[in-house]
């Protein structure tokens, strides 16, 4: 184990990226297959799908809130933040599989369904995921480990984009045998499993250590001034909804986009690298195709929308990896802020690229997204750190710290971000004519290729000019920060003893 402010250990920093690679496994889902899934396999309008996302989420948000003050408010024999990934793992990963679950109903019926199972899910999550992004905040006291255990979470996250990416549309085809809505949910039954126990590596590793200055008991009024007044967390807040609209604009619309306006291509470069992986990665690990559905992919070089949009996700989660792996050394050259700023301007341009590809441009969107991942990947991690430092501005302005309500409400502008870029995608998709499962006219497929370039570089521009010109909190200045804490809890010390 560590010292109490010092550095971590390898298996405490591993242990606490497992949470992600566990949440993830969730969030990715979401993220890039729920408008698909509720549009061409459970039978929502796209207007009402997004509208239905728009509701849940906003609700959500303001739930985390919630469970953000009331993590603070916690004492138990875990901590503050760990008893809830205990108790609330199970229920999260059984309410996922039912959220994934097509009954048997009429519209109205399933548009019910869809909004209780959509919201309790998102309830549950935030139970679990908003506690456990809190322990970034109070593993260490050292920026540098932080850094460090980030890196860890992130890479869990990716790693969980990856496994997400590759299989969930081959999983959904492959058990579905042509059922959609059997494949869909044994696919999330057969996540949820792995998600339970990557959350219970994450409880038993980590270890809660910094405790706040403050002796006296804070009111939620207190907590919600100092949240309201820590002008580097409100900055932070609204550059995250504008870069989670950057994201998930696009992401939403992936599968839609390759089904729909890159459609079915022959591709020989491609073939090769799906019977590498095919060959000697899925069907080792996981025996995912048969020798039968193996031959028929290696006896052909056309592919279809899941395929090319499987690998393209799944190229984007590698590469994002790489990236997150990259930030320490990105960091140690510039600096946090001046690393996300470059970073952010790279992916800015290769996101506006795609606006100006055609369907047969294959190697060109891959390539595109290749750097782009590379370099957008570390901007979420960044972001995350950056919150636990305005977490130490805030106990160093104040003499109070509310870590929880840090998090939970910075999550709260992720989840805003979220609900406002799912629900722009739903109503693009409605407003240009959008039917599901059919050739698609040419107003919704310039529809596509607008929101996987120009409409997500528009909310990224303005995110990016926030933090170049109003975000103060560098380096130098959270290293006084930093020192100065560090005298006040050394003098509360001596004070206790």
């Amino acid at each position: 184990m560590s010292t109490k402010n010092g550095k971590l250990t390898f298996g405490e920093k591993a242990g606490y990226g497992f949470g992600d690679l566990g949440s993830v496994l969730f969030w990715q889902t979401i993220m890039v297959y729920l408008l698909y899934f509720y549009t061409d396999v459970f039978g929502l309008q796209a207007a009402a799908a997004g509208i239905m996302f728009f509701v849940s989420r906003v609700l959500d948000a303001i739930f985390d809130v919630v469970i953000g003050m009331t993590a603070d408010r916690t004492k138990s024999r875990w901590g503050k933040f760990r008893p809830y990934i205990l108790f609330g793992a199970a229920p999260l990963c059984i309410m996922a599989v039912l959220a994934f679950t097509t009954p048997a109903f009429s519209d109205t019926g399933k548009l019910v369904y869809a909004y209780i199972t959509f919201i309790l899910f998102m309830f549950l999550y935030s139970t679990v995921n908003i506690p456990y992004t809190a322990l970034l905040g109070v593993i260490s006291g050292d920026p540098v480990e932080r850094t460090s255990a980030a890196s860890f979470k992130f890479v869990g996250a990716y790693l969980a984009g990856i496994i997400v990416s590759a299989t969930a549309l081959p999983f959904a085809a492959h058990f579905g045998q042509g059922n959609d809505a059997k494949g869909w949910q044994i696919t999330m039954m057969l996540y949820a499993i792995a998600a339970f126990l990557f959350f219970m590596i994450t409880f038993l590793s980590t270890k809660e250590r910094i405790q706040p200055i403050a002796k006296e008991k804070t009111n939620i009024k207190s907590d919600l001034k100092d949240i309201s007044k820590n002008i580097p967390w409100v900055l932070l807040f609204i550059v995250t909804i504008l870069f989670i609209l950057f994201v998930c604009i696009r992401l939403s619309v992936t599968a839609h986009y390759f089904k729909y306006y890159v459609g079915e291509q022959v591709v020989p470069w491609l073939t090769n690298i799906i019977n590498f992986f095919n060959r000697y990665i899925l069907n080792p690990v996981y025996g995912l195709f048969g020798k039968q559905e193996a031959a028929m992919i290696e006896a052909s070089h056309k592919f279809g929308f899941e395929m090319l949009a499987s690998a393209f996700n799944t190229v984007g989660q590698v590469f994002s990896l790489i990236g997150v792996i990259l930030i320490p050394y990105f960091v140690k050259l510039n600096g946090r802020k001046n690393a996300l700023t470059i970073l952010f301007v790279l992916a800015l341009i290769c996101t506006g690229s795609f606006y100006f590809f055609k369907p047969h441009n294959l190697v060109l969107i891959f390539i595109m997204q290749v750097f782009g991942s590379v370099t957008g990947g570390p901007i979420s991690a960044l972001l995350w750190v950056m919150y636990a430092d305005t977490a130490d501005y805030s106990e160093w302005k104040t003499g109070r710290r509310a870590t929880g309500l840090v998090f939970s409400a910075s999550i709260m502008s992720n989840k805003l971000g979220w609900a406002i870029g799912s629900m722009i995608a739903g109503l693009i998709l409605a407003l240009t004519g959008f039917i599901p499962n059919v050739v698609q006219n040419l107003e919704v497929q310039n529809g596509l290729k607008a929101m996987m370039s120009i409409i997500p570089v528009a909310s990224g521009l303005i995110a990016l000019l926030i933090l170049l010109f109003l975000y103060k909190l560098d380096e130098p200045t959270m290293k006084t920060i930093k020192e100065d804490l560090e005298e006040r809890r050394k003098t509360n010390e001596t004070e206790v003893s």
